[in-house]
Protein backbone atom coordinates (compact mmCIF):
# COMPACT_ATOMS: atom_id res chain seq x y z
CA UNK A 1 0.00 0.00 0.00
CA UNK A 2 1.49 3.59 0.78
CA UNK A 3 4.42 4.13 2.67
CA UNK A 4 4.71 5.96 5.77
CA UNK A 5 5.86 9.07 3.39
CA UNK A 6 2.63 9.48 1.92
CA UNK A 7 -1.01 9.53 3.09
CA UNK A 8 -3.57 6.13 2.59
CA UNK A 9 -5.40 7.28 -0.36
CA UNK A 10 -9.11 7.22 -0.46
CA UNK A 11 -10.32 6.15 -4.06
CA UNK A 12 -13.97 5.41 -5.15
CA UNK A 13 -14.77 3.74 -7.84
CA UNK A 14 -18.77 4.78 -9.16
CA UNK A 15 -20.35 2.45 -11.57
CA UNK A 16 -23.67 3.47 -12.82
CA UNK A 17 -26.16 0.47 -12.95
CA UNK A 18 -27.13 -1.00 -16.12
CA UNK A 19 -26.24 2.40 -17.47
CA UNK A 20 -27.83 2.61 -20.71
CA UNK A 21 -31.17 0.09 -20.04
CA UNK A 22 -31.42 2.98 -16.83
CA UNK A 23 -31.56 5.60 -18.92
CA UNK A 24 -33.88 4.06 -21.25
CA UNK A 25 -36.19 3.06 -18.88
CA UNK A 26 -35.78 6.78 -17.04
CA UNK A 27 -37.18 8.22 -20.27
CA UNK A 28 -40.02 6.32 -21.02
CA UNK A 29 -42.02 5.19 -18.22
CA UNK A 30 -43.46 2.36 -20.29
CA UNK A 31 -40.00 0.08 -20.13
CA UNK A 32 -39.87 0.49 -16.14
CA UNK A 33 -40.07 -2.97 -14.21
CA UNK A 34 -39.79 -4.71 -18.12
CA UNK A 35 -36.94 -6.60 -19.06
CA UNK A 36 -35.08 -4.72 -21.58
CA UNK A 37 -32.05 -4.50 -23.87
CA UNK A 38 -30.82 -1.59 -25.70
CA UNK A 39 -29.22 -2.81 -29.01
CA UNK A 40 -29.50 -5.73 -30.85
CA UNK A 41 -33.18 -5.60 -32.95
CA UNK A 42 -33.07 -7.90 -35.61
CA UNK A 43 -29.55 -8.85 -35.78
CA UNK A 44 -26.49 -7.86 -33.70
CA UNK A 45 -25.78 -7.85 -30.14
CA UNK A 46 -26.99 -6.63 -26.92
CA UNK A 47 -25.18 -3.79 -25.56
CA UNK A 48 -26.88 -2.98 -22.28
CA UNK A 49 -29.57 -5.24 -20.45
CA UNK A 50 -31.95 -4.08 -17.33
CA UNK A 51 -31.73 -6.26 -14.21
CA UNK A 52 -35.34 -7.49 -15.37
CA UNK A 53 -33.66 -8.97 -18.22
CA UNK A 54 -30.32 -10.28 -16.29
CA UNK A 55 -32.08 -12.55 -14.56
CA UNK A 56 -32.92 -14.50 -17.13
CA UNK A 57 -29.15 -14.64 -18.34
CA UNK A 58 -29.16 -11.68 -20.53
CA UNK A 59 -25.83 -10.25 -20.74
CA UNK A 60 -24.22 -7.08 -22.71
CA UNK A 61 -22.70 -8.95 -25.79
CA UNK A 62 -24.90 -11.86 -26.22
CA UNK A 63 -26.07 -11.88 -29.79
CA UNK A 64 -29.99 -10.76 -30.03
CA UNK A 65 -30.91 -14.21 -31.08
CA UNK A 66 -29.53 -16.06 -27.75
CA UNK A 67 -31.31 -13.15 -25.96
CA UNK A 68 -34.88 -13.32 -26.92
CA UNK A 69 -34.45 -17.24 -26.92
CA UNK A 70 -33.75 -16.57 -23.22
CA UNK A 71 -36.31 -14.74 -22.85
CA UNK A 72 -39.28 -14.14 -25.20
CA UNK A 73 -40.27 -10.84 -23.14
CA UNK A 74 -37.32 -9.26 -23.96
CA UNK A 75 -38.24 -5.79 -25.19
CA UNK A 76 -35.66 -4.56 -27.67
CA UNK A 77 -34.83 -0.38 -27.68
CA UNK A 78 -32.37 1.54 -30.26
CA UNK A 79 -29.23 2.95 -29.10
CA UNK A 80 -29.00 6.47 -28.00
CA UNK A 81 -25.62 7.41 -27.97
CA UNK A 82 -25.92 11.17 -27.90
CA UNK A 83 -28.32 10.97 -24.47
CA UNK A 84 -25.95 8.78 -23.01
CA UNK A 85 -23.33 11.00 -23.36
CA UNK A 86 -25.02 13.79 -22.29
CA UNK A 87 -25.99 11.98 -18.97
CA UNK A 88 -22.59 11.07 -18.52
CA UNK A 89 -20.98 14.72 -18.94
CA UNK A 90 -24.07 15.63 -16.26
CA UNK A 91 -22.63 13.13 -13.73
CA UNK A 92 -18.81 13.72 -14.25
CA UNK A 93 -19.94 17.18 -13.55
CA UNK A 94 -21.31 15.70 -10.14
CA UNK A 95 -17.73 14.02 -9.50
CA UNK A 96 -15.24 16.85 -10.81
CA UNK A 97 -17.47 19.19 -7.84
CA UNK A 98 -16.09 16.80 -5.52
CA UNK A 99 -12.06 16.25 -6.83
CA UNK A 100 -10.77 17.04 -10.08
CA UNK A 101 -8.73 13.78 -9.88
CA UNK A 102 -11.42 11.82 -12.25
CA UNK A 103 -10.66 8.86 -14.46
CA UNK A 104 -13.35 8.06 -16.70
CA UNK A 105 -13.39 4.36 -17.19
CA UNK A 106 -16.17 4.54 -20.20
CA UNK A 107 -19.45 6.67 -20.19
CA UNK A 108 -20.93 4.32 -17.18
CA UNK A 109 -17.45 4.08 -14.63
CA UNK A 110 -14.62 6.27 -13.03
CA UNK A 111 -12.61 6.47 -10.06
CA UNK A 112 -12.45 9.19 -8.16
CA UNK A 113 -9.14 10.11 -5.75
CA UNK A 114 -11.07 12.06 -2.78
CA UNK A 115 -7.69 11.64 -0.02
CA UNK A 116 -8.21 15.73 -0.55
CA UNK A 117 -12.11 16.03 1.14
CA UNK A 118 -12.75 18.93 -0.26
CA UNK A 119 -16.40 20.05 1.30
CA UNK A 120 -15.27 18.43 4.82
CA UNK A 121 -17.69 15.46 4.69
CA UNK A 122 -15.61 13.58 7.03
CA UNK A 123 -14.71 10.18 5.29
CA UNK A 124 -15.06 9.15 1.79
CA UNK A 125 -17.75 6.64 2.44
CA UNK A 126 -20.02 10.13 3.10
CA UNK A 127 -18.46 11.69 0.30
CA UNK A 128 -19.64 8.18 -2.13
CA UNK A 129 -22.68 8.47 -0.54
CA UNK A 130 -23.46 12.14 -1.24
CA UNK A 131 -22.32 11.55 -5.19
CA UNK A 132 -24.56 8.46 -5.15
CA UNK A 133 -27.48 10.83 -3.68
CA UNK A 134 -26.76 13.78 -6.20
CA UNK A 135 -26.69 11.05 -8.92
CA UNK A 136 -30.26 9.81 -7.57
CA UNK A 137 -31.93 13.09 -7.64
CA UNK A 138 -30.48 15.19 -10.22
CA UNK A 139 -30.23 12.25 -13.19
CA UNK A 140 -32.86 10.14 -11.63
CA UNK A 141 -30.66 6.98 -11.84
CA UNK A 142 -28.81 4.63 -9.39
CA UNK A 143 -25.46 4.09 -9.09
CA UNK A 144 -22.96 1.91 -6.98
CA UNK A 145 -20.06 2.98 -5.29
CA UNK A 146 -16.90 0.96 -4.31
CA UNK A 147 -14.66 2.79 -1.39
CA UNK A 148 -10.77 1.50 -0.81
CA UNK A 149 -7.51 2.64 -0.50
CA UNK A 150 -6.49 1.25 -4.43
CA UNK A 151 -8.08 1.47 -7.28
CA UNK A 152 -7.99 -2.53 -7.80
CA UNK A 153 -10.23 -2.89 -4.57
CA UNK A 154 -12.41 -0.41 -5.06
CA UNK A 155 -13.55 -1.27 -8.33
CA UNK A 156 -13.98 -5.05 -6.98
CA UNK A 157 -16.04 -3.36 -4.38
CA UNK A 158 -18.78 -1.84 -6.81
CA UNK A 159 -19.62 -4.58 -8.04
CA UNK A 160 -19.92 -6.45 -4.67
CA UNK A 161 -23.19 -5.37 -3.33
CA UNK A 162 -25.00 -3.88 -7.12
CA UNK A 163 -27.42 -2.63 -8.78
CA UNK A 164 -27.58 0.72 -5.63
CA UNK A 165 -25.27 -0.45 -3.05
CA UNK A 166 -22.27 1.13 -1.69
CA UNK A 167 -19.09 -1.40 0.14
CA UNK A 168 -16.09 0.23 2.00
CA UNK A 169 -13.04 -1.65 2.38
CA UNK A 170 -10.50 -0.27 4.73
CA UNK A 171 -6.95 -1.25 4.55
CA UNK A 172 -6.83 -3.68 6.94
CA UNK A 173 -9.15 -5.10 5.59
CA UNK A 174 -7.93 -5.52 1.72
CA UNK A 175 -6.30 -9.07 1.62
CA UNK A 176 -9.09 -10.36 3.17
CA UNK A 177 -11.30 -9.32 0.96
CA UNK A 178 -9.27 -10.19 -2.41
CA UNK A 179 -9.10 -13.50 -0.55
CA UNK A 180 -12.54 -14.34 -0.47
CA UNK A 181 -13.23 -13.55 -4.08
CA UNK A 182 -13.00 -15.94 -7.18
CA UNK A 183 -10.02 -14.54 -9.46
CA UNK A 184 -12.75 -14.63 -12.25
CA UNK A 185 -13.66 -11.48 -11.00
CA UNK A 186 -10.38 -10.09 -10.83
CA UNK A 187 -9.78 -7.36 -13.41
CA UNK A 188 -6.90 -8.37 -15.60
CA UNK A 189 -7.50 -11.98 -15.20
CA UNK A 190 -9.69 -12.88 -18.46
CA UNK A 191 -11.64 -16.24 -18.89
CA UNK A 192 -8.86 -18.09 -20.68
CA UNK A 193 -6.39 -16.82 -18.17
CA UNK A 194 -8.83 -17.99 -15.15
CA UNK A 195 -9.33 -21.23 -16.84
CA UNK A 196 -6.04 -21.78 -16.46
CA UNK A 197 -5.50 -20.91 -13.04
CA UNK A 198 -8.37 -22.85 -12.39
CA UNK A 199 -6.39 -25.84 -13.80
CA UNK A 200 -3.68 -25.31 -11.41
CA UNK A 201 -6.06 -25.17 -8.67
CA UNK A 202 -5.95 -20.97 -8.16
CA UNK A 203 -9.78 -20.36 -7.53
CA UNK A 204 -9.85 -17.77 -5.40
CA UNK A 205 -7.53 -15.04 -4.21
CA UNK A 206 -6.50 -16.59 -1.51
CA UNK A 207 -5.65 -19.84 -3.21
CA UNK A 208 -3.43 -17.25 -5.79
CA UNK A 209 -1.87 -15.74 -2.52
CA UNK A 210 -0.56 -18.56 -1.91
CA UNK A 211 2.05 -18.98 -4.42
CA UNK A 212 5.45 -17.35 -5.06
CA UNK A 213 6.31 -15.11 -6.84
CA UNK A 214 8.36 -17.63 -9.08
CA UNK A 215 6.08 -20.15 -9.42
CA UNK A 216 3.65 -17.51 -11.13
CA UNK A 217 6.27 -16.32 -13.31
CA UNK A 218 6.91 -19.80 -14.60
CA UNK A 219 2.83 -20.18 -15.83
CA UNK A 220 2.11 -16.43 -16.03
CA UNK A 221 5.74 -14.52 -17.66
CA UNK A 222 5.47 -11.19 -17.36
CA UNK A 223 1.98 -10.83 -15.57
CA UNK A 224 3.10 -12.45 -12.82
CA UNK A 225 3.81 -9.50 -10.34
CA UNK A 226 0.60 -8.28 -10.95
CA UNK A 227 -0.96 -11.25 -10.13
CA UNK A 228 1.52 -11.48 -6.71
CA UNK A 229 0.38 -7.66 -5.63
CA UNK A 230 -2.93 -7.94 -6.05
CA UNK A 231 -3.87 -11.35 -4.33
CA UNK A 232 -1.67 -8.99 -1.19
CA UNK A 233 -4.07 -6.01 -1.71
CA UNK A 234 -1.51 -3.91 -2.93
CA UNK A 235 -2.05 -1.48 -6.25
CA UNK A 236 -0.09 1.68 -5.98
CA UNK A 237 -1.46 3.06 -9.31
CA UNK A 238 -2.69 6.51 -9.40
CA UNK A 239 -5.89 7.80 -10.44
CA UNK A 240 -4.73 9.85 -13.30
CA UNK A 241 -7.32 12.30 -14.92
CA UNK A 242 -5.65 12.63 -18.29
CA UNK A 243 -5.91 8.88 -18.66
CA UNK A 244 -4.73 8.39 -22.49
CA UNK A 245 -7.00 6.55 -25.16
CA UNK A 246 -5.87 3.43 -25.67
CA UNK A 247 -7.81 3.07 -29.62
CA UNK A 248 -10.51 5.16 -31.67
CA UNK A 249 -12.90 2.92 -33.90
CA UNK A 250 -16.62 2.33 -35.08
CA UNK A 251 -17.61 -0.94 -35.82
CA UNK A 252 -20.92 -2.08 -37.60
CA UNK A 253 -23.67 -5.62 -37.34
CA UNK A 254 -25.20 -6.01 -40.60
CA UNK A 255 -28.70 -7.03 -40.56
CA UNK A 256 -27.64 -10.44 -43.62
CA UNK A 257 -23.94 -11.80 -43.14
CA UNK A 258 -22.33 -10.08 -46.23
CA UNK A 259 -19.81 -11.86 -49.34
CA UNK A 260 -19.92 -9.49 -51.34
CA UNK A 261 -16.39 -7.83 -52.03
CA UNK A 262 -18.17 -4.46 -53.17
CA UNK A 263 -20.67 -3.98 -50.57
CA UNK A 264 -18.30 -4.45 -47.64
CA UNK A 265 -15.96 -2.08 -49.08
CA UNK A 266 -18.79 0.17 -49.59
CA UNK A 267 -19.52 -0.60 -45.74
CA UNK A 268 -16.38 -0.29 -44.79
CA UNK A 269 -16.01 3.09 -46.04
CA UNK A 270 -19.05 4.14 -43.90
CA UNK A 271 -17.32 2.71 -41.03
CA UNK A 272 -14.03 4.38 -41.82
CA UNK A 273 -16.27 7.75 -41.79
CA UNK A 274 -17.55 7.45 -38.67
CA UNK A 275 -13.71 6.25 -36.93
CA UNK A 276 -12.20 9.12 -38.28
CA UNK A 277 -14.78 11.77 -36.63
CA UNK A 278 -14.16 10.15 -33.14
CA UNK A 279 -10.40 10.56 -33.99
CA UNK A 280 -11.12 14.01 -34.81
CA UNK A 281 -13.05 14.63 -32.12
CA UNK A 282 -10.79 12.89 -29.67
CA UNK A 283 -7.95 14.79 -30.83
CA UNK A 284 -5.23 12.36 -31.45
CA UNK A 285 -3.51 10.86 -33.74
CA UNK A 286 -1.87 7.44 -34.47
CA UNK A 287 0.03 4.55 -36.41
CA UNK A 288 -1.88 1.64 -36.58
CA UNK A 289 -4.79 0.58 -38.52
CA UNK A 290 -6.60 -2.66 -37.33
CA UNK A 291 -9.83 -4.42 -39.15
CA UNK A 292 -11.96 -6.33 -36.91
CA UNK A 293 -14.35 -8.96 -38.57
CA UNK A 294 -16.61 -10.89 -37.17
CA UNK A 295 -18.12 -13.82 -38.99
CA UNK A 296 -21.27 -15.33 -39.52
CA UNK A 297 -20.34 -18.11 -37.07
CA UNK A 298 -19.26 -15.58 -34.65
CA UNK A 299 -15.09 -16.61 -34.96
CA UNK A 300 -13.65 -13.38 -34.84
CA UNK A 301 -10.36 -11.68 -36.74
CA UNK A 302 -8.27 -8.77 -36.90
CA UNK A 303 -5.57 -7.55 -39.12
CA UNK A 304 -3.21 -4.54 -38.69
CA UNK A 305 -0.98 -2.38 -40.73
CA UNK A 306 1.08 -0.42 -38.69
CA UNK A 307 3.06 3.01 -40.51
CA UNK A 308 6.65 4.76 -39.56
CA UNK A 309 4.58 7.66 -39.50
CA UNK A 310 0.83 8.79 -38.34
CA UNK A 311 -2.06 7.90 -40.51
CA UNK A 312 -2.74 11.77 -41.93
CA UNK A 313 -6.07 11.66 -43.58
CA UNK A 314 -9.57 9.91 -43.99
CA UNK A 315 -8.72 9.25 -47.35
CA UNK A 316 -4.91 7.11 -46.29
CA UNK A 317 -7.56 5.36 -42.95
CA UNK A 318 -9.55 4.09 -46.01
CA UNK A 319 -7.04 3.32 -48.23
CA UNK A 320 -5.01 0.82 -45.09
CA UNK A 321 -8.73 -0.46 -44.14
CA UNK A 322 -9.10 -1.58 -47.48
CA UNK A 323 -5.96 -3.09 -47.99
CA UNK A 324 -6.61 -5.03 -44.80
CA UNK A 325 -10.05 -6.12 -46.01
CA UNK A 326 -9.09 -7.25 -49.29
CA UNK A 327 -6.50 -9.05 -48.03
CA UNK A 328 -9.25 -11.76 -46.45
CA UNK A 329 -10.92 -12.51 -49.92
CA UNK A 330 -12.29 -14.76 -51.00
CA UNK A 331 -14.30 -15.71 -48.09
CA UNK A 332 -15.28 -19.02 -47.04
CA UNK A 333 -18.21 -17.61 -44.60
CA UNK A 334 -20.24 -14.35 -44.55
CA UNK A 335 -19.02 -11.39 -42.57
CA UNK A 336 -21.73 -10.15 -39.96
CA UNK A 337 -19.28 -7.10 -38.31
CA UNK A 338 -16.99 -4.80 -39.68
CA UNK A 339 -14.59 -2.65 -37.46
CA UNK A 340 -12.00 -0.33 -38.07
CA UNK A 341 -9.82 1.35 -35.67
CA UNK A 342 -6.99 3.32 -35.03
CA UNK A 343 -4.08 2.07 -32.41
CA UNK A 344 -0.36 3.58 -31.24
CA UNK A 345 -2.19 7.10 -30.42
CA UNK A 346 0.60 9.34 -30.13
CA UNK A 347 -1.48 12.03 -28.12
CA UNK A 348 -3.42 12.37 -25.19
CA UNK A 349 -6.71 14.38 -25.33
CA UNK A 350 -7.74 16.30 -22.26
CA UNK A 351 -10.50 14.37 -21.15
CA UNK A 352 -13.00 11.42 -22.00
CA UNK A 353 -13.46 7.41 -21.86
CA UNK A 354 -10.65 5.32 -22.82
CA UNK A 355 -12.15 3.86 -25.82
CA UNK A 356 -14.47 5.13 -28.57
CA UNK A 357 -15.58 1.95 -29.88
CA UNK A 358 -19.03 2.69 -30.53
CA UNK A 359 -21.24 0.62 -32.25
CA UNK A 360 -23.07 2.44 -35.54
Amino acid sequence: MQSDDHPIRKIIHVDMDAFYASVEQRDDPELRGKPVAVGGQHRGVVMAASYEARKFGVRSAMPSVTARRRCPELIFVKTRFDVYRAVSQQIRAIFLDYTDLVEPLSLDEAYLDVTEDRHGLGSARAIAEDIRRRIREECKLTASAGVSYCKFIAKLASDHRKPDGLCVITPEKGAEFVGSLPVARFHGVGPVTARKMERLGIVTGADLREWSMPALQAHFGSSAEWYWRIARGIDEREVKPDRPYKSVSAERTFDEDLRDPERLAAELDRIAGYAWDRVKRAKVTGRTVTLKVKFGDFTLITRSKSFALPVPDLDAFITAGQALLAAIHPLSKGIRLLGLGLHNLLETPPEGPVQLGLAI
